[in-house]
């Protein structure tokens, strides 16, 4: 039984420290998204949209109220966006977002997990050519002509919809966001949960990587996410 027990103490010790650094990005993410644009959800569609998403991934209530209440205070830390280019194993693309109150220590932090992974931070712009900035909606729905008949209604210029297994993605341009939103929940009813609702970066091109490049490009991957400061991580590796 001793082993037995042990492994599963170490297991749920792991979930649990998986559990907090999720809680941990969505609150300090909350924290900025509220103190920059608002604490009420109806008037700051970014905030609700982050709150849909926190409570998808299971982050308690109370870790969302206390997020909102220390943004309501306008106090607390200055965390800034940064965002961090560069090449990772097997030639791969990667693009790390984060938010940090210090950012010659996450510079330092995200290079250090570049280096350890024996690949090379970029400069501003050296791969993010390579992607394309995208608002990612995916509805319960098969839908497609209606919600293609939704989003040009509202002038928002869809640049693909794929209908697959039910479900309908839409990519919209990223600065047109608010409008693709409010459009599909007009449409959809506002009672309607997205599977996905989120900006992202979408590579153009996907890349397939094999034996050791495969697998020190995953132990880069798990560098950077356990970094308190990145909030997400995008690459080209299907």
């Amino acid at each position: 039984m001793g082993r037995a027990f042990q492994n599963r103490k170490e297991s749920m010790a792991k979930t649990s420290d998986m559990k907090a650094k999720v809680y941990s990005k969505y609150s300090r993410e909350i924290y900025v998204c509220g103190k920059n644009g608002g604490v009420e959800p109806e008037s700051n569609l970014a905030l609700s949209s982050l709150i849909d998403r926190a409570k998808r991934d299971q982050v308690p209530a109370h870790v969302i109220d206390k997020a909102l209440q220390k943004a309501a205070g306008g106090g607390g830390e200055d965390f800034v966006p940064v965002r961090f280019e560069g090449y990772g194993p097997g030639s791969s693309m990667v693009m790390v977002e984060c938010l940090t109150d210090n950012n010659t220590r996450t510079f330092g932090d995200v290079r250090f997990c570049f280096t350890k992974a024996k690949c090379k931070i970029g400069t501003e712009g050296s791969v993010a050519h390579m992607f394309d900035h995208y608002g990612v909606f995916v509805l319960p729905t098969d839908d497609e002509d209606g919600i293609m008949e939704a989003l040009m209604e509202a002038d928002v210029d869809a640049q693909e919809i794929e209908v697959e297994d039910g479900k309908t993605t839409v990519f919209a341009p990223f600065d047109e966001y608010g409008q693709a939103r409010s459009a599909l929940l007009a449409y959809m009813g506002d009672s309607m949960e997205f599977d996905m609702d989120e900006i992202q970066w979408v590579p153009k091109m996907t890349k397939a990587l094999e034996g050791e490049d495969l697998e020190m490009f995953d132990k880069f991957i798990a560098m950077l996410e356990d970094n308190d400061d990145v909030q997400k991580v995008y690459h080209d590796v299907e």
